[in-house]
């Protein structure tokens, strides 16, 4: 599943969970989520037809759905609002990890093991992460890192409260939609930069696998963590920098971008990939962070959920399908070099994702000793 159906199913399930989260005990769906998440990826690997994989690839949804909102929500109790930007990013870089280790490994797996062993041999060791989470981590008291004591932290709220709050907030609002186009220039990069290096640069394709399997690996573990760290360091004497670090950073991000695809120098552009993607990738920590600071503890998981739908809506619903759309109403006049001018499209959408972060940050108090909601 990709684009609108990943983003619709995601909201699907993943509000429901995320609303369980909120009231129950985060850990032990975290685990359950593992459980479900990696049992399904193996079992991708005994379909015999396009349905079952299908279904398996549902259950993979599902797991993934209910992992982040409460892992989101743990980590925002375990650490003080000054440190939860780096916190974020942390748990964040595991998704470049993941790109580092699947482009790197997955085809040669895939060819020593063939594909359905593959899915066993990634999908089995989450089902032991899913025990280690279970027997090792504390439910941590909701609320119990902030620095004003908040009396409502163990309070239900319906999903209509926790969204009108929401909602109520310019800074959320901002935010999320920044997060979300910063994700349309990434999925659409993601999606359509190995082909422009096919076309325009006569990559192989295994050459392309390793080189951004190590480039959007490296460079998004690098950006991620400067971004968060660099956000809690300065957002401790202005918290609007938790939103002018991703800005200023996805607005450095674009001339590089941009030079990637246009430079004729294949060395010059994978330099520029990293380079481009380092910056690119500094925005997801500090969003999520401000996002919990601006809410009550128990309707965190609930708005990490939120979060990632409006993100998956505009960024892997949008993004890929609009410039595949724009690449193909340019293919007759311009051929193969469609996708180059498609790209620089998405790119510059970068430049509403900078607007919107600076409007957040706008609206956000100079110093706010853990008081959510000042903006609502």
């Amino acid at each position: 599943m990709t684009g609108f159906a990943f983003a619709l199913f995601y909201v699907v399930v993943g509000i429901p969970i995320a609303r369980w989260a909120d009231v129950g005990n985060r850990r032990n769906i975290v685990s359950l989520a593992l459980v479900v998440w990696s049992g399904m990826t193996a079992v991708s690997g005994l379909a015999q037809n396009y349905t079952q994989l299908l279904l398996a690839r549902i259950g993979v949804g599902v797991g993934e759905a209910g992992a982040s909102p409460p892992s989101h929500s743990m980590i925002s109790d375990y650490y003080a609002p000054e440190e939860r930007g780096a916190a974020m990013s942390i748990y964040s870089m595991g998704l470049y990890i993941g790109i580092l280790v699947g482009l790197l490994l997955g085809g040669w797996l895939a060819d020593k093991i063939g594909w359905r062993m593959a899915f066993f041999a990634v999908g089995l060791p989450g089902i032991l992460m899913a025990v280690v989470v279970r027997l090792t981590l504390k439910e941590p008291p909701r609320g119990g890192t902030g620095m004003v004591s908040d009396p409502s932290a163990g309070q239900g709220y319906t999903f209509k409260e926790t969204l009108s709050y929401l909602w109520g907030s310019k800074a959320f609002r901002n935010a999320s939609f920044a997060a979300g186009f910063c994700a349309f220039a990434g999925y659409s990069s993601l999606t359509f930069i190995p082909s422009f290096l096919i076309r325009s640069h006569a990559m192989s394709v295994s050459e392309v696998g390793v080189a951004l399997g190590l480039i959007i690996g490296v460079s998004g573990v690098i950006g991620a963590l400067s971004g968060g760290f660099l956000a809690d360091k300065l957002g401790k004497n202005d918290m609007r920098w938790y939103m002018w670090v991703p800005g200023i950073g996805v607005l450095i991000s674009l001339p590089f971008s941009l030079l990637a695809l246009t430079l004729e120098s294949l060395n010059a552009v994978l330099v520029c990939i990293f380079i481009g993607n380092v910056f690119m990738s500094c925005y997801l920590g500090p969003t999520i962070a401000i996002a919990h600071h601006l809410v009550k503890p128990s309707m965190r998981a609930t708005t990490s959920a939120i979060l990632f739908f409006i993100l998956n809506i505009v960024g892997l619903g949008c993004g890929p399908v609009v410039t595949g759309m724009i690449s193909d109403y340019l293919a007759p006049e311009y051929g193969t070099e469609s996708l180059r001018y498609a790209l620089m499209f998405s790119c510059l959408v970068i430049l509403i994702a900078v607007v919107q972060y600076l409007r957040s940050g706008s609206a956000l108090p100079k110093h706010d000793d853990e008081r959510r909601g000042a903006d609502a």
